[in-house]
C-alpha cells in the first residue's frame, strides 16, 4: 500500500495582507482587515480585530489574570483580497512576470505585492 502525504495546499492569502470578511458574524461582516497569521494546513488565519474570543486567565508573576480578548482564527473562505487598486473585495490570479510567479487582482490586473 502506497503512503499518502498531507501536503497543505498553495494559498492565495498571506501574513500581511489587507482582506475583506465576506462572511461570518454580522459585526465583523464587510471590514477591511489585516492578516496577523495563516494556518495553511487547517484553512484559516487570524485576522486582526476580526473573531475576538474571550478568555479567562488565572493571574501569574507575569500576568495579573483576568478575562483578555484573543483573536480566534477564521475560514480562508469567509476572505477576500482588497484590490490594491479599487480598494475592493477580488479574487486572486497567479502568472508569470519575469520568471517569478505573482498574485494579481483579477478584477483589475494589478500585481498583488
Amino acid at each position: 500500500m502506497a503512503k499518502t502525504h498531507r501536503f497543505a495546499p498553495k494559498l492565495k492569502i498571506k501574513k500581511g495582507d489587507m482582506v475583506v470578511v465576506i462572511a461570518g458574524a454580522y459585526k465583523s461582516k464587510d471590514t477591511t482587515r489585516e492578516v496577523l497569521e495563516v494556518f495553511p494546513k487547517k484553512g484559516t488565519a487570524i485576522v486582526d480585530g476580526v473573531n475576538i474570543r474571550k478568555k479567562h486567565q488565572k493571574p501569574t508573576q507575569d500576568n495579573p489574570g483576568g478575562i483578555i480578548d484573543l483573536p480566534a482564527p477564521i475560514q480562508l473562505s469567509n476572505l477576500m483580497i482588497v484590490d490594491p487598486k479599487t480598494g475592493e473585495p477580488t479574487r486572486v490570479g497567479r502568472k508569470v512576470v519575469d520568471g517569478k510567479i505573482v498574485r494579481y487582482s483579477k478584477k483589475s490586473g494589478e500585481i498583488i505585492k
